[in-house]
């Protein structure tokens, strides 16, 4: 059963083998001034004060104390038996044991019809049992500073997937779960989020080639691991240096930058040779925002986006592999293949949105264009509207930082989360609490735990938050699902053991004891529950005693929303299985809960919340100017999840096929800045590994939570109503519905319940309506 990673958000490595469901990585018009307006309504639901379990989060994050109690010594995440390395490779032997007796018990349910009404319970329990060992050693491995602790997490995990890749060609579950829906008894009696989990189970055994023949069966595992290694390859080639530019004294004459780049001029004066300039660095960067001349401009951008024919060659084998594994499966091509079970269903539907959302950003897009144009003209005084080429993008509007819509003093990390506090109470009745760990509990000092509380069900969940840069940690921001919320006091683990041996039935104890020490009763619902953990991971500077606390600059605001976005929609998520629970959904609406988070932060009334007293910040005026750019920014995105569709398309397979000339081809017909003859930029494209064939998800995912915001949110942000909406009808189901549902119902759009390229093309209409925290003018 193949797993599939949710966004970004998620995987940090694409390339990680594949494996059941659920297991995650931890995976961005001309002026119109206040296009928002930000009016609201006259009445706007009011503006609670902070409380003193929100205030209390300022100090925990930017004044923390040594713990006020002594609390008992533990290990990893509150497990008691993960102290130590080798106790964590015990762990792993023992998850490995159960979960053997747990898939020899499924494989003798058809002796039983009382066994078989068990087996989708039982399928959901063996992937949470490996995958709640799989996901914490991916969170080790890249957040643990101690290498001893990585190494092992490197061998649990290498060791628990490889017996996950066994499962995912195991014949016998197969052809039981095969017996198991097609029984109508058995499909009636279960619930709807139960069958959901075994269609899902079912899907992704007939990814995995399991129906094939004996001898196709061997080429697809093949193919599976060419297409990693290859794939690892072609990651790893992105990321490699290309060649510099020599750039000449006589073309740095003007430069706007007076820093770096006259330093750049006086090093070319002195030494009397070129300057070698290496795309990527800060002088490349300098030289596209500031130099007038169009030449050195020119040689950087060829400098960047060449390839040489070994690593074109490279991304080609990947792409037909990918092509040769979906036709031995019966699929017209991997995006046929890929997309079965995402909202979009097929390549063709994906299409259909991205032509819709074309057709609207093109004028705009023409418009900006035109705009450079102008400038371009008065600038080097030419005939009328000049070509802007690739080159001229960032000299003739330069991007900048991103900005708050009204002005805001600076941002300490614990008003942010003090600001999330106070919203997720506003909308959801959810509020975020501090929570010390016990001594052994967190990988590092910087580590801080928040309980998740709903005021009527209680304890959610925890957060743990590893949100400073330190020495070898891995950049950016990324959402890490360590446990999935599920139900357990039905899962009858005795059954496991009835033909285990006494050296069995205690090899498997550590595992047993590792999950049973976390299951929580909810007096709520009357049952036990196992509740969930993410970790978030971010690289925000570090407080230190002489400059106080974290400052966050307005994009790093922005990724904590997103990331909480995935959080809460984790925290929410209580699935009775885990396989749906929390992000465990289509990877093409994933990213919806994060991207509206965002939006918010567009609201100067959820901005007021970043005040602990009083309201100013709702009577600013909004000082928001449109990027005049963005549009064009959109427009190439769009192209690049087209270009997506065409390398995952069956046009692969053909003996000339040849990725440069499609990707000069896709410019020629539906591009505004030509193509340049010479470049190759699609050797740099790392998401086709990570996310081929739904690189639009982004796109998806943007124009839902813009109808969402416009629709539910904008004019009452803070709407308690529209929270509780939203909460029930998308962040609460997780995976267990279909998100077209979800959306159609949420929305009370009846266009949408077919799921069909006509609710594509709807989607594509609405078009991104709020582009979030563009910065004013150019």
């Amino acid at each position: 059963m193949l797993a599939k990673a949710a966004r970004h958000a998620f995987p940090r490595s694409p390339s990680r083998p594949l494996r059941w469901r659920g297991c995650l990585n931890a995976e961005r018009r001309s002026k119109t001034k206040g296009l928002l307006s930000f009016k609201r309504s006259a009445t706007t639901s009011a503006i609670q004060p902070a409380s003193v379990d929100d205030t209390n989060l300022i100090a925990f994050f930017d004044h923390p104390q040594p713990p006020q109690k002594v609390i008992s010594p533990t290990g990893i995440f509150g497990h008691r038996i993960l102290t130590t390395p080798a106790a964590f490779n015990a762990l792993a032997d023992s998850t490995l044991r159960r979960a053997t007796l747990l898939t020899e018990r499924i494989l003798r349910a058809r002796e039983s019809r009382d066994e078989l009404f068990k087996v989708v319970k039982n399928l959901d329990r063996l992937s949470d049992m490996l995958c709640g060992v799989i996901d914490l050693a991916e969170l080790l491995r890249n957040a643990h500073p101690d290498p001893i602790w990585v190494r092992t997490a490197e061998e649990v995990y290498e060791k628990l997937c490889e017996f996950m890749n066994v499962l995912n060609t195991n014949v016998g579950l197969y052809e039981v779960l095969g017996i198991v829906l097609s029984d109508q008894e058995i499909v009636k009696s279960l619930s709807s989020e139960a069958h959901q989990t075994a269609l899902i189970f079912w899907r992704d055994f007939e990814k995995s080639g399991i129906h094939l023949p004996p001898a196709q069966r061997a080429r697809f595992v093949a193919l599976s691991t060419e297409i990693i290694v290859l794939g690892r390859q072609f990651l790893n080639e992105t990321a490699a240096p290309r060649p510099p530019a020599r750039i000449k004294y006589a073309e740095l004459q003007g430069v706007k930058d007076l820093g770096m780049g006259a330093r750049l001029r006086l090093q070319a004066q002195v030494t009397k040779r070129d300057l070698l300039v290496y795309p990527g660095s800060l002088q490349a960067q300098m030289i596209m925002r500031s130099a007038p001349a169009e030449e050195p401009r020119r040689k950087v951008y060829m400098a960047a986006n060449s390839s040489t024919s070994e690593q074109i060659e490279l991304l080609e084998r990947l792409l037909r592999a990918r092509g040769e594994l979906a036709r031995l499966v019966g699929k017209e091509s991997f995006a046929h293949m890929a997309l079965s079970d995402k909202m979009a269903k097929s390549p063709e539907n994906v299409q259909h949105f991205l032509d819709s959302l074309m057709d609207h950003t093109r004028p705009y897009a023409r418009r900006a264009l035109k705009a450079l144009s102008m400038r371009k003209q008065a600038h080097l005084t030419t005939p009328p509207l000049p070509t802007i080429q690739p080159w001229d993008r960032d000299y003739y509007c330069p991007p900048e930082p991103p900005a708050p819509p009204v002005s805001l003093p600076p941002l300490t990390l614990g008003t942010v989360f003090m600001a999330l506090s106070r919203l997720f109470q506003a909308l959801y009745g959810i509020s975020l609490r501090l929570s010390e760990p016990a001594p052994g509990e967190v990988w590092h000092t910087d580590v801080r735990k928040l309980e998740v509380v709903d005021e009527e069900l209680g304890v959610l969940g925890w957060i743990y938050a590893d949100l400073f840069a330190r020495a070898g940690k891995p950049g950016g921001a990324a959402h890490y699902t360590v446990r999935c919320s599920r139900r357990t006091d039905d899962d009858d683990g005795e059954g496991d053991h009835i033909l285990a041996n006494e050296f069995d039935y205690a090899a498997a104890r550590l595992s047993r004891d590792f999950e049973a020490e976390k299951y929580v009763r909810v007096p709520s619902r009357d049952v036990t529950c196992q509740l969930p953990v993410v970790v978030l991971l971010c690289e925000f500077m570090r407080p230190t005693a002489g400059h106080g606390p974290a400052i966050l600059e307005w994009h790093e605001v922005l990724t904590l929303f997103h990331e909480m976005g995935h959080a809460m929609h984790s925290m929410i998520g209580h699935t009775e299985y885990q396989n749906v629970s929390g992000t465990r959904c289509a990877t093409d609406f994933v990213e919806l809960p994060s991207i509206l988070m965002e939006h918010f932060l567009t609201s100067p009334i959820v901005l007021s919340l970043f005040e602990i007293n009083g309201s100013s910040t709702v009577r600013q005026s909004s000082n928001y100017e449109e990027d005049p750019c963005r549009s064009i920014d959109t427009h190439t995105q769009i192209l690049l999840a087209m270009l997506d569709q065409i390398y995952h398309s069956p046009g692969v397979t053909s003996p000339d096929f040849a990725s440069t000339t499609s990707l000069a081809n896709l410019y020629a017909t539906r591009g505004l800045i030509p193509y340049v003859q010479g470049t190759s930029w699609q050797t740099q494209f790392g998401h086709l590994f990570g996310y081929g064939a739904t690189y639009y998800s982004y796109l998806f995912d943007r124009a839902i939570a813009s109808r969402v915001w416009r629709k539910l949110f904008w004019k009452d942000p803070l709407n308690r109503d529209m929270g509780e909406s939203y909460k029930r009808q998308v962040l609460r189901l997780g995976g267990a519905k279909d998100p077209w549902e979800m959306v159609g119902a949420l929305l009370h759009s009846s266009k949408l319940g077919g799921g069909d390229a006509k609710a594509m093309a709807e989607v594509g209409r609405w078009r991104i309506e709020d582009e979030i925290a563009m910065p004013a003018g150019h």
